[in-house]
């Protein structure tokens, strides 16, 4: 079933495995049965001394496979044959399950290890989802780490009826304890902290007392990555507070422009931009939201950075690069229907769709690459562009031309989103030269209209621009003292990975340009009453 090349790989991969376990297989007639009886055959065969495979499984999926560690009570299952952006996730689930540790952190597992609740989550992926396997590997982890924790990942491709009876229209969508808990990729330390009722509170103590920072990083995408090495490599005590490490790159599914890279994707780009940082003495504080953000009193003090869990974080300088977030449409309907048929990625989401009728809202580079994607798995593409005229490169547009399941609409309004059942029916738009109405049968509507700075927690602390985008200088000095801003929630033009990092880098270099030149104020009268005053 696996090629030469893959074989090799996994069997140097399962050398790692040291303590004996067994894989237990559900099995029916089908072509799928067949499929998963060949792969774990394989597995078992390149460990036979570690793995044992049994197929008398009789668990109400068809087919399925459990790991199980001799002498524990796991509780992982697969209703799936994980290949694809899978496969990664099937191989880390064999090497944590044969006792090979996990690259995370020592106080996440044993926070992990600590949870005292049962907890069955139920995980719904498809094998073409990007955003899938980060959230499959931290429930797989979570389950062979505490026998309280039952994880199922179950294909969607493969249990159809369960996507549809659940009203699943979006992935990963994961479910706890047979109601709806979360959709979207999330980190392990995300969901601990989600289940972990007392974790905001530990946490907000823990980072209240870290010792100030002479530069302090909000956002941990490209630019505040660049930031990071920057600063940290002029041996000043710097830290990295991010909701998600990586950003938005981590949603983005082919990166082929950057020099140097000729090619990668977004969650491979994420894990080498933090494992970059990591090679330096920077404090990682990850799965942290920040909620304000407190000027010092006068220049050399400290600015104050508080965070949702109300713990607060102190620094010399900040530099602000929290990246942006996909554009919504804003028309009725898109709010309702969000994960019901309304989605922002067709490369996790389209799979879910196929055979059916849907719509790309959005004839920029994204939107026409989405539909491109998309025309090769449902049933038909509509492309609606509120400009007169495609926005995308020149080549994208000949190859959506070339496509004879895609209508492009110009020239068009989208006005409103309609549903049945708790599902997407349709879609309104209106032609802008004439006023007319028109309303097309659809299952699914794929939003691609661009970014939204995410800087609306700064309020008035900040200049932002009439699009909220925090102004910068060449520099990356923002209208506060000490407060320096790069990538995309600034004003820099452009909104690219490669820009995004450049301004990071200078962003760093110019903090550090004022540190030097900014003495800091010591425990003298103004410094003690700045402390009193934040």
């Amino acid at each position: 079933m696996l090629d030469d090349d893959i074989k090799q790989q996994l069997a140097a991969y399962l050398e790692r495995v040291q303590q004996p376990f067994e894989m237990v297989a559900t099995l029916g007639t089908d072509a799928k049965s067949t499929e998963m009886r060949e792969l774990l055959q394989e597995i078992a065969g390149m460990r036979p001394d570690k793995i044992t495979l049994r197929t008398d499984g009789q668990d109400a999926r068809v087919p399925s496979f459990s790991l199980n560690r001799v002498g524990s009570d796991m509780k992982l299952r697969f209703a799936a044959i994980p290949l694809g952006h899978e496969f990664t996730s099937l191989i880390l689930a064999l090497l944590w399950t044969g006792g090979h540790p996990p690259k995370v952190e020592a106080d996440v597992l044993e926070q992990i290890q600590n949870l005292d609740a049962d907890l069955n989550f139920e995980i719904y992926m498809s094998l073409s989802c990007h955003n899938c396997p980060d959230v499959v590997q931290a429930l797989s982890l979570m389950a062979i780490y505490n026998p309280r924790v039952k994880t199922t990942v179950i294909d969607g491709g493969m249990f159809q009826k369960e996507i549809e009876a659940r009203e699943i229209m979006g992935v990963p969508t994961v479910y706890l304890n047979g109601e709806f808990f979360a959709n979207g990729r999330m980190s392990v330390e995300e969901i601990v902290q989600k289940v972990d009722t007392g974790a905001a509170k530990r946490d907000a103590e823990k980072l209240s007392a870290k010792a100030p920072y002479e530069v302090l990083i909000v956002g941990g995408g490209p630019a505040g990555a660049a930031a990071a090495i920057y600063a940290a490599r002029k041996g000043i005590r710097t830290g990295v507070v991010a909701e998600r490490f990586g950003g938005q790159v981590n949603d983005t599914m082919e990166i082929a422009n950057y020099p140097g890279v000729p090619e990668t994707d977004g969650p491979h780009y994420a894990a080498a931009l933090e494992q970059h940082v990591r090679n330096y003495e920077v404090d990682i504080m990850n799965t942290q939201r920040v909620a304000e953000l407190v000027p010092a009193a006068q220049p050399g003090g400290l600015i104050t950075v508080k965070l949702d869990n109300g713990g607060t974080l102190k620094s010399r300088t900040v530099i602000l690069a929290t990246g942006a977030r996909w554009r919504n449409v804003n028309v009725p309907g898109e709010q309702e229907y969000k994960t019901k048929g309304v989605a922002y990625c067709p490369h996790c989401d389209g799979p879910l769709f196929k055979g059916k009728d849907v719509a790309v809202i959005g004839g920029g580079n994204s939107g026409v690459e989405a539909a491109i994607d998309l025309a090769g798995v449902v049933k038909h593409v509509h492309v609606v562009e509120f400009m007169p005229e495609l926005k995308a490169d020149a080549v994208l547009v000949k190859k959506l031309h070339s496509l004879a399941n895609v209508t492009v609409h110009t020239n068009k309004q989208t006005t409103e989103i309609h549903g049945t059942d708790g599902k997407v029916s349709s879609l309104d738009f209106k032609c802008r030269e004439k006023g007319t109405l028109t309303r097309v049968p659809l299952e699914g509507v794929f939003v691609q209209i661009g970014l939204v700075p995410n800087t609306e927690w700064l309020g008035t602390t900040v200049e932002r621009s009439k699009f909220g985008e925090i102004v910068i200088d060449a520099k990356g000095t923002t209208s506060v003292p000490g407060v320096f801003a790069a990538g995309d929630c600034t004003t820099v033009p452009y909104k690219q990975i490669v820009v995004a990092a450049g301004s990071g880098s200078t962003a760093a270099l110019s903090a550090f340009d004022y540190l030097i030149r900014t003495p800091a104020l010591t425990a003298s009268a103004p410094a003690a009453a700045e402390a009193v005053a934040a």
